[in-house]
Protein backbone atom coordinates (compact mmCIF):
# COMPACT_ATOMS: atom_id res chain seq x y z
CA UNK A 1 0.00 0.00 0.00
CA UNK A 2 1.42 3.52 -1.24
CA UNK A 3 1.86 6.23 1.84
CA UNK A 4 1.53 9.64 0.65
CA UNK A 5 3.66 12.30 2.25
CA UNK A 6 1.66 14.72 4.59
CA UNK A 7 3.24 18.25 5.30
CA UNK A 8 3.76 19.76 8.72
CA UNK A 9 0.95 22.81 7.73
CA UNK A 10 -1.61 19.55 7.27
CA UNK A 11 -0.80 18.11 10.44
CA UNK A 12 -1.01 21.26 12.26
CA UNK A 13 -4.50 21.86 10.83
CA UNK A 14 -5.81 18.49 11.69
CA UNK A 15 -4.84 19.21 15.14
CA UNK A 16 -6.24 22.58 15.03
CA UNK A 17 -9.54 20.80 13.62
CA UNK A 18 -9.69 18.29 16.84
CA UNK A 19 -9.10 20.99 19.41
CA UNK A 20 -11.47 24.08 18.31
CA UNK A 21 -12.10 26.97 20.70
CA UNK A 22 -15.80 26.87 21.83
CA UNK A 23 -16.44 29.80 18.89
CA UNK A 24 -14.83 28.18 15.95
CA UNK A 25 -17.59 25.23 17.08
CA UNK A 26 -20.23 28.02 17.37
CA UNK A 27 -18.73 29.71 14.29
CA UNK A 28 -18.58 26.21 12.28
CA UNK A 29 -21.96 24.76 13.10
CA UNK A 30 -22.99 28.13 11.53
CA UNK A 31 -21.22 27.57 8.33
CA UNK A 32 -20.80 24.07 7.47
CA UNK A 33 -23.01 22.38 5.02
CA UNK A 34 -22.99 25.40 2.35
CA UNK A 35 -23.81 28.22 4.03
CA UNK A 36 -25.31 30.57 1.27
CA UNK A 37 -24.38 27.71 -0.53
CA UNK A 38 -20.95 27.91 -0.58
CA UNK A 39 -18.74 26.28 1.27
CA UNK A 40 -16.12 26.82 3.49
CA UNK A 41 -12.96 24.52 4.94
CA UNK A 42 -11.79 25.20 8.20
CA UNK A 43 -8.93 25.35 9.84
CA UNK A 44 -6.81 25.05 6.04
CA UNK A 45 -3.39 25.59 5.32
CA UNK A 46 -3.33 28.30 3.10
CA UNK A 47 0.19 29.97 1.64
CA UNK A 48 1.89 29.29 4.63
CA UNK A 49 -0.14 29.82 7.10
CA UNK A 50 -3.43 27.95 8.61
CA UNK A 51 -6.55 30.45 8.55
CA UNK A 52 -9.62 29.42 11.01
CA UNK A 53 -12.19 29.45 7.88
CA UNK A 54 -12.25 30.10 4.34
CA UNK A 55 -14.36 29.99 1.43
CA UNK A 56 -12.33 29.58 -1.99
CA UNK A 57 -15.32 30.36 -4.12
CA UNK A 58 -15.78 33.87 -2.53
CA UNK A 59 -11.90 34.30 -1.58
CA UNK A 60 -12.83 34.86 1.62
CA UNK A 61 -11.01 34.18 4.87
CA UNK A 62 -12.68 33.97 8.11
CA UNK A 63 -10.44 35.05 11.31
CA UNK A 64 -11.76 34.38 15.14
CA UNK A 65 -9.47 36.89 17.52
CA UNK A 66 -8.76 35.78 21.74
CA UNK A 67 -7.80 38.21 23.72
CA UNK A 68 -3.84 36.88 22.97
CA UNK A 69 -4.53 39.10 19.72
CA UNK A 70 -4.89 42.45 21.33
CA UNK A 71 -1.29 42.57 22.23
CA UNK A 72 1.34 44.56 20.58
CA UNK A 73 3.05 41.83 18.76
CA UNK A 74 0.16 39.89 17.92
CA UNK A 75 -1.40 42.74 16.00
CA UNK A 76 1.82 43.12 13.72
CA UNK A 77 1.93 39.93 12.97
CA UNK A 78 -1.68 39.28 12.08
CA UNK A 79 -1.10 42.60 9.96
CA UNK A 80 1.53 40.77 7.94
CA UNK A 81 -0.40 37.49 8.10
CA UNK A 82 -3.40 39.56 6.18
CA UNK A 83 -1.21 41.37 3.98
CA UNK A 84 0.09 38.12 2.50
CA UNK A 85 -3.03 36.89 2.25
CA UNK A 86 -4.65 39.86 0.69
CA UNK A 87 -1.84 39.78 -1.63
CA UNK A 88 -3.25 36.25 -2.74
CA UNK A 89 -6.72 37.70 -3.67
CA UNK A 90 -8.53 37.14 -0.47
CA UNK A 91 -10.55 39.45 1.69
CA UNK A 92 -9.35 38.66 5.54
CA UNK A 93 -12.62 39.53 7.68
CA UNK A 94 -11.83 39.31 11.39
CA UNK A 95 -13.98 38.99 14.52
CA UNK A 96 -13.22 38.73 18.05
CA UNK A 97 -14.37 35.93 19.79
CA UNK A 98 -16.80 37.71 21.87
CA UNK A 99 -18.83 38.67 18.74
CA UNK A 100 -19.92 34.70 18.05
CA UNK A 101 -20.77 34.39 21.76
CA UNK A 102 -22.75 37.66 22.02
CA UNK A 103 -23.80 38.49 18.53
CA UNK A 104 -23.40 35.14 16.03
CA UNK A 105 -26.57 36.73 13.93
CA UNK A 106 -24.60 39.84 13.53
CA UNK A 107 -21.47 38.07 12.92
CA UNK A 108 -23.30 35.62 9.83
CA UNK A 109 -25.03 38.84 8.35
CA UNK A 110 -21.34 40.27 8.16
CA UNK A 111 -20.05 37.42 6.65
CA UNK A 112 -22.93 37.46 4.24
CA UNK A 113 -22.88 41.08 2.97
CA UNK A 114 -18.77 39.78 1.83
CA UNK A 115 -20.23 36.67 0.17
CA UNK A 116 -22.61 39.03 -1.59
Amino acid sequence: MATRAVSRGTLKARALRRNQTPEEQVLWRALRNRFLNVKFRRQWPTGGYIVDFVCFEAKLILELDGNQHAEEAARAYDAVRTEFLEAGGFKVVRFWNNEVRTNLDGVLETIQKHLS
